[in-house]
């Protein structure tokens, strides 16, 4: 149990007396500022134990102002610092302990300064934060705007509608860090809320048209699936194969569905398909088997054919052509990965004897003959001119006329050549 005398004990007695006295009927008084005022006394105690009674109320205020110096160095609101600084001058003003009431006055004084100061700073942070939380917020309500403004035939709904639900999320929680006055807090929220209700609206719209859309273009498949299905089982390969094809290029026409339910209706309108060219490739393969012999035969006909090559006598090289053409035909088809092959092969032998044919008239026609005289006539003509020319540049000594000449008379000379060459062709 803690006695007065150990309170005593733990007051500064000097400090005390320097700022109070005690009486001798027991009265403690304070002085401040040169002024005594009467604090009070403590019965039943000694002059030292009442003064340091009074004088540890006064160390406690101390203490209490030491603790808001530091919170106020430590920057706490200043609307609780205001309360506790009106607190201790309320108690220091009723001067009823022993102390420095002139340091402890200025102490609160400076911490009022202080107080003010720091009040100061918080409204401009708070005007800081205020505007930051307004921009925040007219940035997301302006993104959430855009969004709900997009080309619907040009919007990505799944990133659009999770960006919409990252903005909503944005908004609470600016809302949660900042309130801003209510009347421009419901101004934004109306234009948020609108943004997200138009989006809301036209994301249904276009899942709404896209399952219309998509239910449509199942229709139209399923229907050339129905046909494809009914043709599987056809042996008119050729007449089927072709409406095969029409209905492949009314599928490529067909509106697309889902991803999903077009790639299982293409499994389906090809599995038609596969059957039945699979059924068709099997008969041909059947029948390509029959024309193996037919093959043989051929080939042997080609070597024949070849034979006649190349063609010395067209008349013989014709009728010999005729009895292979003859057996060609009476041998039958062959298998279809060869016919273009062996028909080829057939024509180069065809196309050369046709070839000597033109060669051979070529060098009788009439016409051809009376234009090559004539041409020999004139080239004859302008030989003899330019011989003259010749003659007469060697006269005069100059060289680049005697080789200008030369040349023009060797190319005409040349060609000359060929003519008569051409000439003597048709003769035979």
């Amino acid at each position: 149990m803690t006695t007065q005398s150990d309170d005593t004990q733990k007051v500064n007695l000097e400090k005390a007396r320097q700022f109070g006295r005690v009486s001798e009927d027991g009265h403690v008084f304070v002085i401040v500022e040169g002024e005594e005022y009467a604090v009070g006394q403590l019965p039943n105690a000694t002059a030292d134990e009442a003064l340091a009674y009074f004088a540890r109320k006064f160390e406690n205020v101390e203490a209490q102002v030491a603790l808001l110096e530091s919170r106020v160095k430590h920057g706490a609101p200043s609307e609780d610092l205001h309360k506790s600084v009106e607190q201790l001058g309320a108690q220091v003003a009723n001067r009823n302990m022993v102390g420095d009431y002139a340091n402890l006055q200025e102490r609160l004084t400076t911490i009022i300064g202080q107080i003010n100061e720091l009040a100061e700073t918080e409204k401009k942070n708070q005007e800081q934060a205020r505007e930051a939380a307004l921009q925040a917020r007219e940035t997301i309500v302006s993104e959430a705007e855009q969004i709900a403004g997009q080309d619907r035939e040009k919007t990505h709904w799944k990133n659009s509608h999770a960006r919409m639900n990252q903005l909503f999320d944005a908004w609470k929680a600016t809302q949660r860090e900042h309130h801003l006055p209510k009347s421009i807090e419901d101004e934004l929220w109306k234009r948020f809320r609108a943004a997200r209700t138009t989006f809301d609206k036209n994301r249904r719209a276009h899942f709404s048209s896209l399952d219309e859309a998509n239910a449509k273009a199942k229709r139209v498949k399923e229907d050339l699936i129905a046909q494809a299905e009914k043709y599987s089982d056809s042996t008119d390969w050729a007449q089927t194969a072709a409406k095969y094809r029409d209905l492949m290029d009314q599928w490529k026409a067909a509106p697309r569905a889902s991803r999903r339910e077009d790639d299982a209706l293409w499994a389906r309108f090809r599995a038609a398909q596969d059957k039945f060219f699979d059924a068709r490739s099997a008969a041909n393969a059947e029948l390509d088997k029959e024309y193996e012999a037919n093959l043989a035969v051929k080939e042997a006909l080609l070597e024949e054919a070849r034979a006649i090559l190349p063609v010395k006598d067209i008349a013989q090289a014709k009728a010999a052509l005729d009895k292979v053409l003859d057996r060609w035909d009476a041998a039958g088809r062959v298998p279809r990965k060869d016919v273009r092959r062996v028909e080829g092969e057939l024509k180069k032998v065809q196309d050369a004897i046709h070839q000597a044919e033109n060669a051979k008239w070529s060098k009788s026609d009439p016409e051809k003959k009376a234009r090559a005289n004539s041409m020999l006539a004139q080239l004859e003509d302008s030989i003899a001119g330019l011989e003259d020319d010749l003659k007469k540049a060697e006269a005069s000594g100059n060289s680049a006329k005697i080789k200008k000449a030369q040349e023009a008379l060797d190319a005409r000379r040349q060609w000359l050549n060929t003519l008569q060459a051409s000439s003597a062709d048709f003769s035979a």
